[in-house]
């Protein structure tokens, strides 16, 4: 069944998570993959609908959104999954610039919106821990063979074939099945940017995260 949205929108996120709690009882596995790449759209920065750098709305804040909205059906469904799908580009997040107001770069805002991601995974998954629900984040493949890399003017050196399937690995691999908070190379387990393990950073963009989307209040 396919639903269209607008995930440059939280309330486009929202109008998702409530048609599919709407029209399903369970949910076994929540796969985050929109994206804009960092070439995307050109090199002028831009805002979401809410006013909010646009690769940080569509990579990270509506894949938060969505995760915590769908969080209980995947809760009554476990054993079920999330997967985020960030990059080896990854860029340290500056909080007194998130947005990146100043100095923007399409590079960094991507690598940013990604690393967010995976910070989001690490925490996540420490309070699933004990539910039933996993969360881990990958790079799938570099430069595959898609419309964000062509448009970006990449000559692609991975198939879409690769990226799938180590996507699907994280999703129904048995391997994997009690592992949570981590981050995989495409099949192998591998490490992030150091803030993604800092405790101080993550809480930082969780309460951020929170306030940008509702979730808080």
């Amino acid at each position: 069944m396919f639903y269209q949205a607008d995930l440059s929108s939280l309330s486009g996120a929202r109008q998702l998570a409530d048609a599919v709690i709407a029209d399903h009882k369970r949910l076994d596995l929540f796969i985050s993959n929109a994206g804009i790449g960092s070439r995307t759209l050109g090199a002028e920065r831009r805002t979401s609908a809410d006013g909010h750098e646009l690769r940080f709305a569509v990579n990270y804040l509506s894949g938060f959104l969505l995760a915590h909205l769908l969080l209980p059906l995947l809760k009554a469904s476990a054993p079920s999954r999330i997967v985020n799908v960030a990059s080896l580009g990854q860029h340290p997040i500056d909080f007194d610039d998130v947005m990146i107001t100043k100095g923007y770069n399409g590079a960094r805002a991507y690598a940013q919106s990604k690393l967010a991601q995976i910070m989001f995974t690490i925490d996540l998954a420490a309070e699933l821990r004990g539910s039933g629900v996993t969360v881990n984040s990958l790079h799938p493949a570099t430069y595959m063979n898609t419309t964000m890399v062509r448009e970006g003017g990449i000559a692609p050196i991975s198939t879409v074939e690769q990226g799938g399937e180590a996507i699907l690995h994280l999703a129904a691999g048995d391997d994997v099945a009690a592992k949570s908070g981590l981050f995989f190379n495409g099949m192998q387990k591998s490490q992030a940017n150091p803030q993604a393990y800092d405790e101080a950073a993550r809480k930082r963009l969780r309460t951020l995260s929170l306030e940008l989307t509702g979730l808080s209040a």
